[in-house]
């Protein structure tokens, strides 16, 4: 009986080849089998690394079917690499149903990361608020869309999304309306390659400096949008004050605002904002 093998979960470059990992290379040169979400994209990776491998093609359209056939060859103990075009399986992009399968399925799954979008975006662009939320694309439909900003507006953490270049004008016109011009967004635009931006303003002002050079709305975008405003500390009663300083005495942060919640019946994420500044706070 053949042992089982191993899917590996490989992150590959988001632009600049030169991106990839040292143990990427290495997975990718020692497994039986590469699936992939476009053969021809990741025939151009291999050759410029001098990697010749059978290449299965995976994505969105034949995902299903295609989960089934790489389990066969796991358990027949072949080992495969799963990349898609750029970045992580599974993230905004095809590989969830295959991982989620071959792990029902008792396969061990290993993943490889490497270069991502949301990290690079973030790390340079100095927001320094509390934690980010990525939710990728947004609906292409712009009832759709609105409506998902609508439920992401009070969200006090970086909203991070992902947009096409055709989409960018009309989500951009979206994200000022909803969730108001004043918020501040940062463009990423074609990260690790030739052209990449990095730009800041106000959601009001985005859709001019847009306008203002074709070029900008070219490319894949990060927009990492300012989170909504904490409830200040003077809104929080005495009583909730006192409660949650009292918990927070003796138990971690999120027990203590999770009881304060029950108690008080005041919003979650408002308690949590408020512990965070207590917890900075100088004895």
């Amino acid at each position: 009986m053949h042992p089982i093998g191993i899917l590996y979960v490989v992150a590959t470059p988001i632009g600049n080849l030169q991106d990839i990992t040292l143990r990427a290379l290495d997975v990718l040169k020692t497994v039986d089998a590469i699936a992939a979400e476009d053969t021809r994209h990741t025939s151009g990776l291999l050759s410029h690394f001098g990697i010749a491998k059978k290449l299965i093609a995976v994505h969105e359209h034949n995902e299903h079917q295609s989960a089934e056939k790489l389990l066969s060859q796991l358990n027949a103990g072949q080992s495969i690499a799963l990349v898609t075009d750029a970045g992580t399986p599974g993230i905004s992009d095809p590989g969830a149903v295959v991982v989620a399968l071959v792990r029902k399925a008792g396969v061990k799954v290993v993943p490889i990361p490497g270069a991502s979008a949301v990290i690079a975006a973030l790390s340079a662009s100095g927001i320094a608020q509390n934690g980010f939320l990525f939710h990728g694309f947004l609906p292409a439909s712009g009832a759709a869309r609105r409506k998902a900003l609508e439920a992401l507006k009070p969200q006090t953490v970086t909203l991070v999304f992902y947009e096409a270049p055709h989409r960018i004008i009309e989500s951009i016109v979206d994200m000022s309306a909803v969730l108001g011009a004043e918020r501040r967004i940062t463009f990423a635009r074609e990260l690790t390659k030739t052209f990449e931006t990095i730009y800041s303003c106000s959601l009001g002002e985005a859709e001019a400096w847009l306008q203002a050079d074709a070029n900008q709305q070219r490319g894949e975008f990060v927009l990492l949008v300012e989170a909504a405003a904490v409830k200040e500390a003077e809104e929080i009663s005495e009583d909730t004050v006192r409660v949650l300083k009292l918990l927070l005495a003796d138990l971690p942060l999120k027990q203590a605002v999770k009881l304060a919640t029950e108690i008080t019946h005041e919003k979650k994420n408002v308690l949590y904002e408020f512990a965070l500044q207590l917890k900075q706070q100088p004895e």
